[in-house]
């Protein structure tokens, strides 16, 4: 209940974002940061949730402090609110879907 409320509350502030899947070849932090601009989100607390593990989004992003990035297994209730910012890889919707429904 808590989680669903916390997804309520970043929809309602306009701070969830859904796009489409995006892999990275090699890690590459530089095209991560391209990303964050192209959603407007440089040097904001961002939380990305990905589908599945995705090794190289992860490795790109895990210099860059104010974003982290996890799957939708991972996703707690803490961190939806901690960040300022919830951007949901289409890949993810399902499997929180389905997190929600238990």
């Amino acid at each position: 209940m808590a989680r669903k409320s916390a997804f309520s509350l970043k929809a309602k502030e306009s701070n969830l974002i859904v796009v489409e899947d995006f892999n990275f070849e090699t890690p590459n932090t530089k095209k991560f940061i391209s990303v964050l601009k192209a959603l407007g989100l440089e040097n904001k607390k961002s939380l990305i949730v990905l589908g599945d593990s995705n090794k190289n989004v992860y490795l790109s992003s895990r210099n860059l402090k104010a974003s982290s990035v996890v799957t939708n297994s991972e996703l707690s209730t803490y961190a939806i609110l901690n960040a300022n910012n919830l951007v949901l890889l289409e890949g993810s919707l399902e499997g929180i879907e389905e997190n929600l429904s238990k």
